[in-house]
């Protein structure tokens, strides 16, 4: 005698249901099974792809996979970004996100932007950050932070300075520190730091909140004068300039920050595996060497939890900066 019709479907519907949980895991657990992509939203030779292909070297290693670089520059980092975003979310298309820079334009490219970095991101690691430092021109009358507050104080509205453009980190370094420190300095918008720092060095801009690794071979040679990092606490890379701390204005801590994000809906076990292997390739002494040869320090290993809330606080802090600043997305 047969069993009822809608028995044998339940019956059926149960076995689908064992093979499909069977072969999850299974597939889960055979990640990678081919080459993962990381894009870059940068052209080739700039800060997010040097990082990004000692991550890609570093990271396929731990999968043992090969971690191929594509970059996909333009419209300020937004097209690689949105590629991703739009991506299969199985964890074979990554990006390098040069976090700093998407969180502002989170809120200066808003309306504009066909993405949303906390809604379409599952944050994998923060890997690493490149501490920013105060310069100017040596014909500046300030050899302190201090002092340089007090001339600018002294001179309101005389003094401009440089940037990388109205998204940039230095940007946004510039206007937090003329909030903290109160003072208003005029803002002279470049396209890229090295345009800013030939001009800087020629006396043409008075100061700069740039990155210590672009910063160093002017410092080093005298052509400008570092005032303080950026940071709470002093930098190997320049350890006779004070930290901002120091220089009596604690609140100025930004740095670059750089970090893995996959499309979100990418399963939590990929997630994890890659969280695992990037927490590996961060620790790793040789990495970390590598890195910091090109200015980046090393992040302390987090869950992709803790990366994610990181990414909200930076998108946050400077959703209020640009609000209050006014800056605007083409200045």
């Amino acid at each position: 005698m047969k069993a009822p019709r809608f028995l044998r479907r339940t019956a059926l519907q149960a076995c689908l249901g064992i093979a499909i949980a069977a072969f999850a895991p299974a597939a889960l657990a055979a990640y990678p099974d081919k080459p993962v992509k990381l894009v870059i939203p940068y052209p080739p030779g700039g800060a997010t792809d040097v990082i990004g292909r000692i991550v890609a070297l570093k990271l396929g290693e731990q999968l043992g996979q090969q971690v191929v670089v594509d970059n996909r520059g333009g419209a300020g980092g937004n097209i690689g970004a949105e590629a991703v975003a739009r991506a299969p979310a199985d964890g074979y298309t990554l990006l390098m996100g040069a976090l700093t820079s998407h969180a502002t334009m989170a809120t200066l490219g808003k309306g504009r932007l066909r993405y949303d970095l906390v809604k379409d991101f599952a944050p994998v690691m923060v890997v690493g950050s490149v501490p920013l430092v105060v310069v100017v021109n040596p014909q500046v009358p300030a050899t302190t932070l201090k002092e340089f507050i007090a001339y600018a104080k002294a001179n309101p509205d005389k003094l401009n300075y440089a940037s990388s453009g109205a998204g940039s980190p230095q940007r946004m370094a510039a206007e937090l520190f003329q909030r903290e420190a109160g003072i208003r300095m005029t803002h002279i918008a470049y396209k890229g730091s090295g345009p800013a720092m030939t001009d800087m060095v020629a006396g043409q801009v008075n100061t700069m909140v740039e990155t210590a690794p672009a910063s160093l071979p002017f410092i080093t040679a005298n052509k400008l004068r570092a005032l303080a990092v950026a940071t709470p606490q002093r930098i190997s890379m320049l350890p006779d300039v004070p930290s901002a701390v120091e220089a009596g204005v604690p609140n100025l801590e930004v740095s670059s920050t750089f970090g893995v994000l996959a499309p979100a809906g990418t399963p939590t076990a990929i997630v994890a595996r890659l969280n695992e292997a990037l927490s590996k390739v961060v620790q790793s002494a040789e990495a970390k060497e590598m890195l910091l040869k090109q200015g980046v320090y090393a992040a302390p290993p987090t869950t992709p939890a803790q990366s994610a809330g990181q990414i909200q606080a930076e998108v946050a802090r400077w959703k209020k900066v640009i609000a209050e600043s006014n800056i605007k997305s083409d200045e």
